[in-house]
C-alpha cells in the first residue's frame, strides 16, 4: 500500500458496504476505497454476472423474483468477507440483507437525477429499460427510506470526486485520508 491517501491496515471495520441507486458510483468508489485500504473489492452485480450470466438476461429468462433469490445468495456470501462490498441497488429489498446490514458499516451513495442521466445513457439495466430516467427516479424515491434506515453515512456523489468521497468514508469510519 502506497500513497498519501492510503488507509492503514485495520483502520476500517470490514466489510464496509456501499448501497444506493444504480449509477450512484458504488463500483468506482468501492474500487478506490478497497485499493487504498489494501482489501478486496466485491461488486455483487459483477459476481452475479460471473456465475449466472448478464443480469438483463436473468431478468428476461427467469424474472425479477428469481434474480432476487440469486442476488441474496451472492450478497450473503460477500458480506461474510473482509472486503469493500458494493450492493446492487435493489439488494436492500431483501429482509435478510437488511438484517445483515444492521451490524455493518454502511455508506449510502446518493446522486441527483441530473448527474445520473449521462451515467445511465445507453444502459441495458432491466428496471429502467422501459422507463428511462423517470423509472430511475421512481425506483430511487421508493428505495430512499430503506437506504436511509440502513446508512451510517450518506454522501452525495453528484459533484464530488471519487477521491474526496473515499476520504470522507475513511474519515467517518476511523481511517485517515
Amino acid at each position: 500500500m502506497t500513497g498519501a491517501g492510503a488507509v492503514p491496515p485495520g483502520a476500517l471495520g470490514l466489510p464496509i458496504v456501499l448501497i444506493g441507486p444504480m449509477g450512484a458510483g458504488k463500483s468506482r468508489v468501492g474500487q478506490k476505497l478497497a485499493a487504498e485500504a489494501g482489501v478486496p473489492f466485491i461488486d455483487t452485480d459483477a459476481r452475479i454476472t460471473e456465475r449466472y450470466g448478464p443480469i438483463e438476461e436473468i431478468f428476461a429468462r427467469e424474472g425479477e423474483e428469481y434474480f432476487r433469490v440469486v442476488e441474496r445468495e451472492i450478497v450473503a456470501e460477500a458480506l461474510a468477507e473482509e472486503a469493500v462490498v458494493s450492493l446492487g441497488g435493489g439488494a436492500v429489498l431483501h429482509p435478510a440483507t437488511r438484517v445483515d446490514l444492521a451490524a455493518l458499516p454502511v455508506v449510502w451513495l446518493q446522486v441527483s437525477a441530473a448527474a445520473v442521466a449521462p451515467r445511465l445513457a445507453g444502459s441495458a439495466r432491466p428496471l429502467i429499460a422501459q422507463g428511462g430516467l423517470d423509472a430511475w427516479i421512481r425506483i430511487r424515491d421508493e428505495r430512499a427510506p430503506i437506504y436511509a434506515s440502513l446508512a451510517d453515512l450518506a454522501i452525495d456523489t453528484s459533484r464530488r470526486s471519487v477521491a474526496r468521497i473515499v476520504a470522507d468514508i475513511t474519515e467517518h469510519f476511523g481511517g485517515t485520508a
